[in-house]
């Protein structure tokens, strides 16, 4: 796109910053509307769970029901409590939906649809997912109320905890691509099990590390049934609970594009990406972003899935899966990987 700007008779600097700003564009806004329609499908998902119809009403099949919930909040006063700490509370959920955008720089749609296609891009992902919980944390101090206290808490301890297992998985993953570029680790993937299955998912030894990557999704986005922060019947609404119109929005969007950007993780570290399921010519004729968002898609499917179904866990089970099961489990999978690869001369 900068040679596209350069060709207009733009300095290399002015094509640059432009081609730059139009890539964000190019994701923020599409993954803005995928947000508000995702909500959609996530309630249709609960409604057909619980044999119910789900939005139906605004617009043909209810679609129109997430911007008409939208334009509501937005009609809506903005409520700041007498003692709270006003500019971190106004500028926490600003935090949230800015660092949910901001990890999507590096994930590929399409083995030249990315907008920063850096070395290491996989560290950039875990450094800014570990920023998310800040939003969380201000919001529950700068409420000045013991429920969003309790709930920051709870998100800070809770996203430290599978964070440590998530890095020990993400090592598994980059001892076998051999790359933290997002790229270069879908590449790997290509025909990886029996030479015509792509994804690191169908490896025995990667197998159980997706299992603990899917359930620590979940805790890492404090979905059902880790959803611990925003226990309603503990903490009313969590950190959200002195939130109200286009605050409380700004964290709906980012918890949801924290979901999408969950899924779109599980596809690119274990499912190959934007490559087909098969290493099969044929199938290379579907473009591969199409691959890539049936496979965000499916994913979020099982995240509303799990969130249909399974109760809440209480606390000290959240605690004892991450810390007790996951962490060695994790760390023991480290070294399993890496011997077999010293083993079969991986690393020669």
């Amino acid at each position: 796109m900068t040679s596209f700007f350069q060709s207009l008779g733009m300095p290399f600097e002015g094509a640059w910053l432009l081609s730059t700003i139009c890539g964000i564009l190019l994701i923020a806004l599409p993954l803005m509307l995928a947000v508000a329609m995702i909500i959609y499908v996530d309630r249709k998902i609960w409604a057909a769970m619980a044999l119910r119809r789900g939005p139906n009403v605004v617009g043909p099949f209810g679609l129109l029901q997430s911007f008409a919930d939208g334009l509501k909040v937005f009609l809506q006063e903005t409520i700041i409590p007498s003692a709270a700490n006003k500019g971190i509370f106004l500028i926490a959920p600003v935090v949230t939906f800015t660092v949910a955008l901001m990890a999507w720089a590096v994930i590929p749609f399409n083995s030249n649809a990315i907008l920063a296609n850096i070395n290491i891009g996989l560290l950039y992902v875990l450094a800014i997912s570990s920023l998310g919980v800040y939003g969380t944390i201000m919001a529950g101090w700068a409420s000045n109320s013991k429920y969003p206290f309790f709930s920051a808490m709870r998100a800070s301890a809770q996203m430290i905890s599978y964070e440590v297992s998530i890095g020990f998985i993400l090592i598994c993953v980059v001892l076998w691509a051999g790359t933290f570029n997002m790229n270069g680790i879908v590449l790997a993937q290509k025909g990886h099990v029996l030479g015509i299955i792509n994804g690191f998912v169908a490896n025995p030894l990667l197998f159980p590390m997706w299992v603990m990557f899917l359930v620590s999704s979940l805790a890492e986005t404090q979905r059902a049934p880790f959803d611990l922060t925003e226990a309603e019947s503990e903490l009313v609404a969590g950190y959200q609970t002195e939130y109200s119109s286009m605050a409380f929005a700004a964290y709906w969007l980012g918890e949801y594009a924290n979901v999408l950007l969950m899924c779109a993780l599980n596809a690119t570290l274990f499912w190959g990406g934007w490559l087909p399921p098969l290493d099969i010519p044929v199938l290379y004729l579907i473009p591969g972003f199409v691959w890539f968002l049936l496979k965000i898609f499916f994913f979020f499917f099982v995240f509303s899935w799990v969130k249909a179904t399974v109760p809440r866990y209480r606390y000290d089970q959240l605690m004892r899966l991450g810390w007790k099961v996951f962490l060695p489990v994790s760390l023991a999978f480290v070294v399993i990987v890496s011997g077999y690869l010293m083993a079969t001369g991986h690393f020669a």
